[in-house]
């Protein structure tokens, strides 16, 4: 028989997790705010707190905005470029169409260049939204600072977000053509899928080759693609999958998970390439992760 701290806390875990998630880009590290915020949830008098829910999302923000500082300066060191980790999701999110954009590994892109308090007054409101009132609590800020945060936010936010939001069938259908031509070695297929001035980022953390910054170029990209995947050697599968709300594919090696590439299409073709093959960054892809922002 449990008792009401663990059931309030159960019923809520999944968006715990989520909010810790958005916030930190990182499921490993998301897992352990929700460990931090369950023992203090776990000392509480559960006679003083009016709205449960509340309450644990604030404890949650405050221990992932600690973490989210730490991790800040530890990326600073991050061999090559950082991506957010990826999480295989099932079609309940994918439905979201507004969390499954929040979600892309594009938006959590963008998050990282806000500082921490941006970054967790922006998700708290145009994520979850919740309140001025509550989100000045779980950030130790007046409502007032928190308006002024949030309009700050946004306007960064907007800056840098990708141009076009086009559908996810689209992405798909791009995404399609994409892994036809890298399973069958068909670098002109390659081509004719990818934007002329398509830029490919890639994640190894220095276990896989990756390339330390981005590559620009379609030409550039095809070579660094088929350059990565034969040194490594075996036989290259790829599987469509939904990752973080949306199409992306699973690549593979000999059946191993080699890594996992999310995109950006504009106007039918592929402009923008996230790989991320760090395998610290890969242990999400066995099942399905729940999320929620409700």
């Amino acid at each position: 028989m449990t008792d009401p701290a663990t059931d309030a806390f159960v019923a809520h875990r999944n968006l715990l997790f989520t909010v810790a998630y958005e916030l930190l880009g990182s499921a490993a590290d998301a897992e352990d705010v929700l460990q931090e915020t369950w023992l203090r949830w776990s000392e509480v008098d559960l006679a003083e707190v009016r709205d449960q829910r509340a309450y644990l999302v604030r404890i949650t923000t405050r221990q992932a905005l600690n973490r989210l500082r730490t991790a800040q300066r530890r990326r600073e060191t991050y061999i090559g470029q950082w991506l957010p980790e990826p999480l295989l999701t099932g079609p309940d999110v994918a439905e979201d169409a507004e969390l499954a954009e929040q979600l892309s590994l594009a938006m959590l892109l963008v998050l990282e260049t806000l500082e921490p308090l941006e970054r967790a007054v922006f998700v708290l409101r145009e994520v979850f939204d919740v309140g001025y009132d509550e989100i000045a609590a779980a950030v130790n800020r007046s409502p007032a600072a928190v308006r002024q945060i949030t309009h700050r936010a946004r306007e960064h936010v907007a800056a840098r977000r990708p141009r076009v939001n086009v559908p996810s069938s689209e992405v798909r259908t791009a995404l399609d053509s994409f892994r036809r031509a890298m399973e069958t070695g068909d670098v002109q297929g390659l081509l004719d899928v990818l934007a002329p001035d398509v830029t490919l980022v890639a994640d190894g953390g220095g276990i896989r080759q990756a390339a330390l910054r981005p590559i620009l170029g379609a030409d550039k990209v095809v070579r660094f693609l088929f350059g990565a995947l034969g040194k490594a050697g075996g036989m290259v599968t790829v599987d469509a999958a939904t990752v973080n709300g949306g199409p992306a594919l699973v690549v593979a090696l000999d059946g191993e998970v080699d890594g996992v590439l999310a995109a950006r299409v504009e106007s039918g073709r592929i402009s923008g390439l996230y790989y991320v093959r760090n395998p610290e960054k890969l242990a999400r892809l066995a099942a399905e992760t729940p999320l929620l922002r409700h």
